[in-house]
């Protein structure tokens, strides 16, 4: 299962990367409302794009099945195949080894997103059962935090 989640996180980070560095993101002086709303814009443009190839296998074990924008949030949904493991064991044994891999990859390869103050979300659901496993919420504040200025 290690394997699955390790090899997981580093097909998130490689698709994260391909696709944050592909959006123009405005750079000028703009009110707080103006930054907002190109927020929303950008989120939106984001979803509509990156969804066009979707469900998109990751690795063997994980699928992207649907992204979406919700205001400044870009929101990931994902399905993984726990295999004989259950959602309670799942839980307990790997939410905080991947919340730190998928944190650490975010914030190194959007930081395009993440200097824009858009927050994206991953998150994670059984293949099997579709019980929701983890949530992700990663903002630019959570990368000063964990990983200084990147």
């Amino acid at each position: 299962m290690k394997k699955l989640l390790f090899i997981s996180i580093i097909g998130l980070v490689f698709y994260q990367s391909i696709s944050a560095n592909t959006l123009p993101i405005k750079k000028q002086d703009v009110s707080p409302e103006q930054l907002k709303k190109q927020n929303k814009e950008i989120t939106i443009l984001a979803a509509e794009q990156l969804s066009k190839d979707l469900p998109k296998e990751i690795d063997k074990y994980t699928t992207c099945t649907n992204i979406k924008a919700s205001g400044a949030t870009l929101i990931y949904i994902f399905e993984i195949n726990t295999g004989a493991k259950s959602d309670k064991a799942v839980i307990k044994e790997d939410k905080q080894r991947m919340e730190n891999g998928v944190t650490y990859g975010v914030c190194h390869s959007s930081k395009r997103f993440m200097d824009a103050q858009i927050m994206i979300t991953y998150i994670y659901k059984s293949a099997s059962s579709k019980a929701k496993l983890f949530q992700f919420d990663i903002t630019q504040d959570k990368c000063f935090k964990l990983y200084g200025s990147k």
